[in-house]
């Protein structure tokens, strides 16, 4: 995918700040160009996300060379009240599970699961 992202119009079921982290989780050291890629994010969009993580202390990083290493703080409780007590280790167990669900299915075919 190259240049801007597709548009999506509608509502969806996670932010624009769950895709990044977990985009990051999944890979600590990516480019800001390869997490917009895969979020179907601008850059521009990516880096204000990154700042206002790393803001609340959700995400820190450390420069190497010319690469940035991210470390998410897995302890940090989510911010909205309804998700009170939860973590983003357990945000993530969700989400970076699911995205290896997709990478296995994408290889293999399409897959069914059942609905519970």
């Amino acid at each position: 995918m190259d240049g801007v992202p597709e548009s999506h119009t509608g509502w969806t079921f996670l932010t624009n700040h769950a895709r990044v982290l977990a985009a990051i989780a999944d890979n600590h050291s990516a480019r800001i160009r390869d997490i917009a890629a895969h979020c179907r994010l601008t850059e521009r969009a990516v880096q204000k996300i990154i700042a206002d993580l790393e803001q609340d202390g959700y995400l820190s990083h450390t420069r190497e060379g010319r690469t940035n290493t991210y470390r998410i703080d897995p302890g940090k409780v989510l911010r909205h009240p309804a998700e009170a007590g939860l973590t983003v280790a357990s945000l993530l167990s969700l989400l970076v599970e699911d995205e290896a669900d997709r990478a296995t299915t994408s290889v293999t075919g399409s897959r069914t699961r059942a609905a519970t």
